[in-house]
């Protein structure tokens, strides 16, 4: 559905002072990229390091709608259940084509957080940091695996494709603006990178080079987090204006291009790959619109119809690439919908119990974790924390969850110290 969600929350308008935050605060440390990276040796990349791809369904995608159906049920909804390509495991009918590399993901039905709080920015906060928004700001995940992970050089650590409306966030924390997402806002490259042409190379390096003196002057006096989130910021600028043929799926075969859709999500798909097989150590794809209040089924019948397929293809390819072996792959949601079905057709926010996806890199693939009771209403076996499974991605990429961050001569966890990894998941 095209239409605006139905709870008013104030997650769902665009920030413009969070825009300039993410200005400041977005990035640093991207340099050029040398070759554009072919399938044929993108075994090499994956080879080279660990990556991270996450997909955030934005607004509570519905368990019963995608991975933890109930059909028949007071609860379940009119939408019949499919076999996957794992025997004995149904996803909702929804996603066909997911249905399909089930044998390469592992699903979570008993996610559940205590006290998680009712709006979207909160939970989303909990799922990404692991951690309760009361206890923040924290980093999330991708400014995490940055730091953790990334081996610097020339390309980003963190990349997020987002829809057009989604405002930056600052979500690098205490991590500092080296580490937070370059927001690419619709998909699109950052704006604003092309030389004038009336000022020639030899002169704009001449400028950047003016500047990072007069920077480094300034900074042995005043040095703060302001002047380095300006730094970063200009030092990133200046990179992204040599390599702007990295963001450019049109350079991908028409074949691809038409096999991942014409549609924002499949394109977005598309260039996660392409950047994937480049070598960037994070790239975080949101996917809007699940906040169904009022009609939830026509919602998921349209949103999940666009998701799905392009989501199964990367996963696919991914796959014969040699690439998952190598490459973390996480489908979350901030938390899941009620079993109760409103007059309106609509299901409410539901943080009691949900369904998140994990696959590739270090995940035992091709089963179910954890079971809901047969209407949904309550988990029946293994429930599974939120901060549990944000050690488990973690430890999934070689991270320790339990070493620490340096934050001004303090030791802060990466994980909660009161959590642990889940072992099942774990491969």
């Amino acid at each position: 559905m095209k239409t605006d969600p139905a709870c008013n929350s104030v997650d769902h308008l665009v920030s413009r002072r969070s825009l300039l935050a993410n200005m400041l605060a977005g990035s640093a440390g991207v340099g050029l990229v040398s070759q554009l990276v072919h399938p044929a040796v993108a075994n090499e990349v994956a080879a080279r390091k660990k990556q991270v791809l996450i997909f955030l369904l934005n607004g509570g995608l519905s368990q019963f709608e995608s991975f933890d159906p109930k059909p028949n049920t007071d609860t379940g909804g009119p939408f019949r259940t499919i076999p996957t390509s794992v025997p004995g495991t149904h996803f909702c009918e929804l996603l066909p084509h997911t249905a399909q590399v089930a044998d390469k993901l592992a699903v979570v039905r008993s996610v559940f957080a205590e006290k998680v709080p009712g709006s979207h920015g909160g939970a989303r906060e909990y799922v990404v940091t692991g951690r309760p928004p009361q206890l923040g700001p924290n980093p999330w995940m991708g400014p995490v695996y940055s730091k953790l992970l990334h081996e610097g050089g020339e390309l980003p650590g963190n990349i997020h494709i987002a829809p057009s409306r989604w405002g930056p966030r600052p979500d690098a924390a205490f991590l500092g603006p080296r580490h937070a997402s370059l927001v690419l806002s619709g998909g699109r490259p950052p704006l604003n990178v092309a030389r004038p042409e009336q000022i020639s190379s030899d002169a704009d390096e001449a400028r950047f080079r003016l500047r990072r003196v007069n920077d480094e002057r300034f900074s042995r006096r005043r040095r703060t987090a302001y002047t380095e989130a300006y730094q970063s910021s200009y030092d990133q600028a200046a990179q992204l204006m040599k390599q702007q043929q990295l963001f450019d799926i049109t350079k991908e075969s028409a074949a691809d291009q038409a096999k991942y859709g014409s549609h924002d999500f499949g394109r977005h798909c598309l260039l996660a790959r392409r950047l994937l097989e480049q070598g960037v150590t994070c790239i975080q794809v949101t996917h809007n619109n699940y906040d169904s209040h009022m009609e939830n089924f026509n919602f998921h019948l349209e949103q999940l119809g666009e998701f799905d397929r392009p989501f199964a293809t990367l996963v696919a390819d991914l796959s014969e690439r040699g690439m998952l072996e190598s490459t973390l792959v996480l489908l979350i949601t901030e938390f899941g919908r009620t079993p109760e079905i409103r007059p309106d057709n609509g299901r409410d926010h539901w943080p009691p119990n949900w369904s998140v996806v994990l696959g590739g890199c270090g995940v035992q693939v091709g089963g179910v974790l954890g079971a809901t009771n047969d209407n949904g209403t309550e988990i029946k076996d293994r429930p599974v924390h939120v901060a549990e499974l944000f050690h488990t991605y973690m430890k999934a990429v070689g991270v320790d969850p339990a070493s620490t961050h340096d934050v001004g001569g303090n030791q802060v966890p990466v994980g909660t110290p009161e959590r642990a990894a889940v072992a099942e998941l774990l491969a």
